[in-house]
């Protein structure tokens, strides 16, 4: 065997998993929070340790060449493994309520629901400290990028304990101000006149009008924006009517909800965490606390 494998870095085989899960550098250095040129160099660096080469390119991305479909198995083996070694070691160190707890959420609920939560469990637990990540990526609890998740979708990611905590109704809103200077809409065809703010590239929205059999294209929304935050300012601000989560619209004085003929759907509410992070004690506390809250809120 090359003696040179044995100073292979685990941080080059975590990153050949993420080029060959994403499909390319870009999506990789996203999800590692690195830059594209240097998950190239990192890429180019394991090749040439292993002698091999792992991918190739095509239109969409990088492919995996037949070695690298030989060797991914094992390479999600040995990250899993190294995942769960660090796992342990945490949950061997860690004892009693005092440390951190790192909680991922979208932009949405990070912005309007958690701050509100956070400063009610640091009152009652000072001694536990909270990084709050907000982000509508999926982030990967299994190897550390979050203890805690709330979703807005069911995880499938093993060795994950899940629990949904009930549902967030959408509705429609705008603000007084808007609606002040085009009217109340008192007719469906009345609000399907009014200004709409959308999405920009996510065509979420669109393509939920249309499976409820509304003929709009991308051209209907007066504002598109596919930050959330940013979204839900516009809807704020009087750019026009806009979706949202009836918990936190409900809840600012300055919007009105309208009324459809028909509910919109709702989301389901998940909390996710890794099985061993979960009985480490203040990730229990977290946990627990906010499966009791957050439901409240929505």
């Amino acid at each position: 065997m090359n003696s040179s494998l044995h100073h292979l870095s685990w941080d080059l085989i975590g990153i050949f998993v993420a080029v060959a899960e994403t499909g390319s550098l870009s999506a990789a250095a996203k999800q590692l929070n690195q830059s594209q040129p240097t998950i190239g160099r990192q890429v180019k660096a394991i090749e040439a340790e292993l002698g091999v080469s792992l991918f190739y390119r095509h239109q969409r991305g990088l492919g995996l060449t037949e070695d690298g479909e030989a060797l991914l198995p094992h390479a999600k083996a040995m990250h899993a493994a190294a995942a769960q070694f660090l796992l342990h070691a945490e949950e061997r160190k860690q004892s009693g309520f005092a440390g951190s707890v790192r909680v991922t959420a979208s932009q949405v609920i990070s912005n309007y629901v958690m701050p509100k939560l956070i400063a009610e469990f640091r009152q009652a637990y000072p001694e536990i400290q909270i990084d709050l990540v907000p982000s509508d990526d999926a982030q990967n609890l299994l190897f550390q990028e979050a203890d805690i998740a709330v979703r807005m979708f069911t995880p499938t990611q093993l060795d994950i304990v899940a629990k949904k905590i009930g549902e967030t109704p959408l509705g429609l809103f705008a603000s007084k101000a808007f609606l002040e200077r085009v009217g109340m809409p008192m007719t469906r065809e009345d609000l399907f006149a009014l200004d709409w703010i959308g999405y920009d590239r996510s065509d979420l929205i669109l393509r939920g009008m249309q499976e409820a059999g509304l003929e709009v294209d991308r051209d209907f929304f007066s504002v598109r924006c596919d930050d959330r935050v940013t979204y839900w300012e516009l809807v704020r601000a009087g750019c026009g009517v806009g979706l949202g989560q009836i918990g936190i619209g409900v809840e600012d004085d300055s919007l009105v909800r309208l009324e459809l003929e028909d509910p919109l759907p709702a989301l389901p509410v998940w909390l996710a965490s890794p099985h061993t992070l979960k009985q480490i004690p203040r990730i229990k506390l977290l946990f627990d606390f906010l499966a009791e809250k957050l439901p409240k809120l929505l």
